[in-house]
């Protein structure tokens, strides 16, 4: 079969390019305990749309930063008893859809809550408040500033929130929640599963926002990716910075996060993505300590999966 990257063997062995700051798990920690002080003042509002079997709700809290985050939830209509939940995440750009797609979940008795990220095409706040380049994208926000500042800690950060508003909801089983999401999406559920050790199981399709510095040596910076073509062209064209700007995303790669998953994991990938290279992926993949298992598609790119999911909601099952 044609490549656009590595031959699987090698990347089921692969471990990423991008450098890992020295203080990376402290720096989660901290963020952490800043997410943990917060009080999230949740606010659940009846929606209009009307289904036999479920509740609708607009979902907001507050983020790191004094963000109000949004939110859908639904859940089955007199719910007794405790249930499982699942929590999904969208695209990069993207919002958290239609309700409708949700009811599925809901009709076999799971709770759902699907995430605006803040400042992309939901009802999110985005509170900004950063020195330095903004322009072309969310990677780059914080690069010029302090490292707590990076955008993608405070929308990692909202997954994991997210997560622990939902496990306290009175109907939801705590020990029973899963999330999925694809591309971002699938970056944000191995975010959220690493920072939120109490999710059970995690199906990311594709994740972006992994190993950066792969991304740049492949002459992938295009696409999702572009924004760091244009920081480099723009801010540092002669790569003097390189080292650093690298190192500084390693605070914000997934492939750092993923020790600290306890989920079990089921990740779709396309061996043809040229959005978001399977190495990428796979750098990730590779330091997820627990149980795993892999959906490869030879011949597809960042796309439409076939059967995958299908597989996601059997693996969903028996949440």
């Amino acid at each position: 079969m044609p490549l656009v990257d590595m031959p699987l063997e090698r990347l089921l062995q692969y471990e990423g390019r991008t450098p890992r700051p020295a203080d990376f798990d402290d720096y989660w920690d901290r963020a952490l305990a800043e997410m943990h002080a917060l009080d999230p003042e949740v606010e659940l509002t009846p929606h209009r749309i009307t289904a036999p079997f479920a509740e609708c709700f607009d979902l907001r809290f507050t983020g790191v930063g004094g963000a109000r985050i949004y939110a859908k939830y639904l859940r089955p209509k007199g719910t007794t008893g405790k249930i499982p939940a699942l929590l999904q995440f969208h695209g990069y750009s993207g919002n958290g859809g239609d309700w409708a797609d949700k009811l599925h979940q809901v009709a076999r008795g799971y709770a759902v809550a699907v995430l605006d990220c803040r400042g992309q095409g939901g009802r999110s706040e985005d509170v900004g408040g950063v020195k330095g380049n903004t322009l072309r994208g969310h990677i780059i926000r914080g690069l010029d500033d302090s490292p707590e500042k990076l955008y993608y800690r405070s929308v990692y950060l909202d997954t994991a929130q997210l997560a622990r508003v939902v496990m306290r909801f009175p109907e939801v089983d705590a020990d029973r929640v899963g999330a999925t999401g694809g591309s971002q999406g699938g970056g944000l559920t191995l975010a959220c599963a690493a920072l939120e050790p109490r999710i059970k199981k995690a199906a990311p399709i594709y994740p972006f926002l992994c190993d950066y510095k792969r991304v740049w040596e492949m002459d992938q910076a295009k696409d999702a990716y572009d924004e760091l073509k244009a920081y480099f062209r723009l801010f540092d064209p002669r790569h003097e910075r390189e080292d650093d700007v690298f190192t500084r995303l390693g605070y914000i790669d997934n492939q750092f996060l993923a020790p600290r998953i306890r989920a079990e994991v089921l990740m779709a990938t396309g061996l043809m993505d040229t959005v978001c290279p399977p190495s990428t992926q796979f750098a990730a993949y590779n330091r997820i300590p627990g149980r795993k298992n892999l959906l490869i598609y030879p011949d597809f790119g960042h796309e439409g999966l076939p059967g995958s999911g299908d597989k996601i909601w059997e693996f969903f099952a028996d949440l």
